[in-house]
């Protein structure tokens, strides 16, 4: 794991070294034990290096082809790489690093090589032969790659604050990405907060080749999922879950370094350790944050699967002053913003220190296995297809009357979906997770006319232009949350607040082998009558019934009180800030501040939260209005 970072279109640069430089000095936490730049003909590429497999200085980047041909900066893992290494035994290997597998792999079969992998990756190649730099992304999106482009020129790199710190980019805010921000408490990609900054997607590809640039999906999710999923009995269909899931974690146990698992003893965590002690030779060592409330802990249920499965475990006892002592450092480390992501910043730290690398996270499982609300809600919404007959009209204005007499965003989604002309999850997705809806936006964002609904604009083309209605319907919410909350929010906050303690996270249940075929899988045999039902199922007993039937809590922390008590001062000076009048309606914000302080049930403390981290990371970053 690491962090990648170049600029190619040299002309008219000075110094571009100095600028890949500084660019790789600003993820300098991503990469602790090596660094590297190399310069070529039109292209400067820069790399931090966290060693995971292959420690010596021979796998250290730039790494180069033995012929001198390729040239590859690369962040991420290639689990196969030793299966691919033997199909490519004609190849000359120096190293045992799989960078020099995936060098080799491209020598040999070229871009299609991308279809051979398996892995987390984001990396930059140089081919000497043709004067063309290939820049890649994994298929679900684990590994990030920002791009700036300007007049035949790109720089790229594995964080947005490395672009910046070339001061070639404009710290300019985004207005239609802040829109997106304010719904959703994230930006979705390809945008991001910063004007003309962007994110590769997740199974695309670019070619930059004297300036012109094209760029490719290699791989979509809709055309890869399997449809023979469709006719498998439920013991075939479950016998598939178990192995693939088996085999995810078993290939990312390959490491060279400590290796341990985030467990909280929720079902998906669970299950990740439980495969991992029947795959590991050593005792697995596990780790979870715990508090002294009960309410807030699951402690019980953590200390429960590590005695069940023989782990060394270390609970993370978290007090409210701990945490609040971190949160300097979690919102530093927050490259681009998000509402969430300081409990990630705290469990890497406490992982990092007890000597561990690289962690598996059960960070997917609910996309992939249906396990949130939204899923089972999508499901009964379609079961009233026969209301969508009933005119619009009148059925907004029963939803208007609901959101009149409650006054509360949950009543105000109520009243949007009354007046949706079907109750398809391309119509009714787009409501799951808003934080503002238009009319909260129109009072916080006055001045114009509202940006299109990224969300929306993201079902109509997963749904519709790439085909994704042929799919189930779960298989649908599961496109929707992944390329949404799980890509944009969790996938990005893992990233950034592990990385900021060189922790390297694998995902297992996003290996794609497990998704294509569970995205085949029929509604009927996936429905979640109980939590997760068709992966608990797969894995027989695996898993303690305890934990099985435990209510799901997540990972929740007190945040009103502490905002209402020891982070109201630091709250308030961020929402007064008066930079941020030119971003927001200033007596807007400071109306909901004051709601929140007294307590109105309908201005919960994420809604006020998520301006705070923005306002907060607009200030480190010098990001203009």
């Amino acid at each position: 794991m690491c962090g990648i970072a170049g600029i190619a279109g040299l002309t008219g640069l000075d110094a571009p070294e100095t600028l890949v430089h500084a660019m790789t000095e600003a993820m300098a936490h991503r990469g602790p034990n090596a660094r590297g730049w190399w310069r070529g003909p039109d292209v400067v590429l820069g790399h931090r290096r966290l060693s995971i497999i292959d420690l010596s200085p021979a796998g250290d980047q730039p790494f180069h082809s033995a012929d001198g041909m390729l040239t590859i900066v690369f962040n991420g893992e290639i689990y196969n790489y030793r299966e691919l290494r033997a199909e490519l035994g004609a190849h000359h290997f120096r190293t045992g690093s799989d960078t020099e597998v995936l060098l080799a792999a491209y020598a040999e079969w070229g871009i299609a090589c991308l279809d051979r992998l398996q892995g987390m990756f984001g990396f930059a190649l140089w081919d000497h032969r043709t004067s063309e730099l290939h820049v890649v992304r994994d298929r679900l999106g684990v590994k990030p790659v920002y791009l700036w482009r300007k007049e035949g020129r790109l720089a790229f790199a594995s964080e947005l604050r490395a672009l910046l710190a070339t001061g070639l980019v404009p710290r300019r805010l985004d207005r239609v990405a802040l829109a997106d921000h304010l719904r959703y408490q994230t930006v979705h990609a390809p945008s991001t907060l910063v004007k003309d900054v962007r994110m590769l997607m997740p199974g695309h590809r670019l070619v930059w080749k004297a300036g012109a640039v094209e760029e490719v999906r290699w791989w979509d999710p809709v055309k890869a999922a399997r449809r023979d999923a469709a006719t498998m009995d439920l013991p075939t269909v479950q016998r598939q879950v178990r192995e693939l899931l088996g085999a995810a974690v078993a290939k990312r146990l390959v490491s060279d370094v400590p290796f341990g698992a985030f467990l909280s003893g929720g079902i998906d965590s669970s299950a990740v350790v439980g495969l991992m002690a029947q795959a590991s030779s050593t005792p697995v060592h596990t780790f979870s944050v715990v508090f002294d409330e009960e309410r807030f802990s699951e402690e019980r249920y953590a200390r429960l699967v590590a005695q069940r499965f023989g782990t060394k475990h270390t609970a993370i006892r978290l007090t409210p002053a701990d945490m609040l002592r971190e949160l300097p450092g979690a919102l530093a480390a927050m490259d681009h913003p998000s509402g969430d992501g300081p409990n990630t910043y705290v469990v890497s730290k406490v992982t990092k220190e007890a000597g561990i690398t690289m962690a598996l996270s059960g960070l997917g499982g609910d996309e992939v296995f249906a396990g949130y609300p939204v899923f089972t809600r999508t499901l009964r919404l379609q079961r009233l297809q026969a209301a969508a007959l009933v005119p619009a009209a009148l059925r907004g204005l029963a939803g208007d009357l609901v959101a009149a007499l409650r006054g509360d965003l949950p009543a105000r989604k109520l009243a949007a979906l009354a007046r949706l002309p079907g109750f398809s999850p391309a119509h009714t997705y787009p409501l799951s997770r808003l934080v503002f809806d238009d009319a909260e936006l129109a009072w916080l964002l006055p001045g114009g006319a509202l940006p299109p609904n990224a969300v929306a604009r993201l079902a109509h083309q997963l749904l519709h232009a790439d085909g994704g209605s042929a799919l189930p319907a779960l298989s649908q919410v599961s496109l929707l949350e992944s390329a949404a909350y799980m890509q944009n929010v969790l996938l990005r906050d893992a990233d950034q607040m592990s990385m900021a303690h060189a922790l390297e996270v694998r995902v297992p249940f996003l290996d794609h082998d497990l998704v294509e075929f569970v995205l085949g899988v029929p509604d009927a045999l996936k429905y979640p009558t109980t939590p997760k039902r068709l992966l608990v199922d797969s894995l027989g007993d695996l898993l303690p019934r305890e934990i099985v039937d435990r209510p799901k809590m997540g990972f929740t922390l007190p945040w009103a009180d502490w905002m209402r008590a020891d982070l109201r001062a630091f709250c308030e000076e961020r929402l007064r800030d008066p930079r941020m009048g030119e971003v927001w309606n200033a007596k807007a914000v400071e109306a909901l501040w004051q709601r929140f302080l007294r307590g109105d049930k309908a201005t919960p403390w994420g809604r006020l939260w998520h301006l705070v981290v923005l306002a907060d990371w607009m200030r480190r970053n010098a990001i203009e209005g």
